[in-house]
């Protein structure tokens, strides 16, 4: 959800080069709210334990950075290239991602009540124990993506790639997966789905896995 209070824009040092974390934090002090950060470049840079409450990102390149125990509530990332970074013990509640690349991120251990993603990619992203109930989850990349123990239950998935998932100890009773690629399930794989809903032709590319015919 838009922030209460209007984000302050905060330009680039340098635009195309790279950003440092006192460049961040000295954007932080000359405003006495929420930061909007449009284009920044901040590969490899740690922001950990910094207060990003409800601070705004547009268009952000950090690949590798490192946001454990940054403050992120309600904090908004759109259309930001946010590979292999880490989030261990960063407050992520309320917090939106959309249009975002989060291949390879570690996100396990950070505080994720009311977390959203809109159109991201997740691929092999370290995700398990995150929880999604009752969320309509749209074009989110899952592949190969560590979903141990997360909380589908009674989610709604459009346009979802769970191939090659780790779901060990995932919940999915009521979830709606008609419109996920589950990639080619077998028989092991069924149980860890019981309690959701698959489409007709998702059931059939299972019976037909199993060798089996449709009568």
């Amino acid at each position: 959800m838009p922030n209460s209070v209007l984000a302050a824009l905060a330009e680039p040092p340098a635009p195309q080069n790279p950003a440092t974390r006192a460049d961040i934090e000295g954007a932080l002090a000359a405003h006495p709210g929420p930061v909007r950060f449009t284009a920044w470049y901040l590969p490899d840079v740690s922001l950990k334990n910094l207060d990003l409450l409800g601070c705004e990102f547009y268009g952000l390149r950090a690949p590798r950075a490192d946001f454990s125990g940054a403050d992120l509530t309600e904090a908004r990332f759109s259309g930001c290239d946010l590979n292999t970074t880490t989030w261990h013990g960063a407050k992520l509640a309320a917090a939106h991602f959309a249009d975002c690349k989060l291949t390879g991120a570690h996100l396990t251990g950070a505080h994720t009540l009311g977390l959203t993603f809109e159109r991201c990619l997740l691929i092999s992203a370290h995700v398990h124990r995150l929880s999604f109930r009752r969320e309509k989850l749209s074009g989110l990349d899952f592949h190969g993506a560590d979903l141990t123990e997360a909380d589908f239950r009674d989610a709604v998935l459009m346009g979802c790639n769970l191939r090659d998932a780790q779901v060990i100890g995932a919940r999915f009773e009521g979830t709606d997966l008609r419109g996920a690629d589950l990639g080619a399930l077998q028989l092991t794989d069924v149980a860890r789905f019981k309690g959701a809903t698959i489409s007709k032709a998702q059931a059939a590319g299972l019976v037909l896995a199993l060798g089996l015919k449709l009568g």
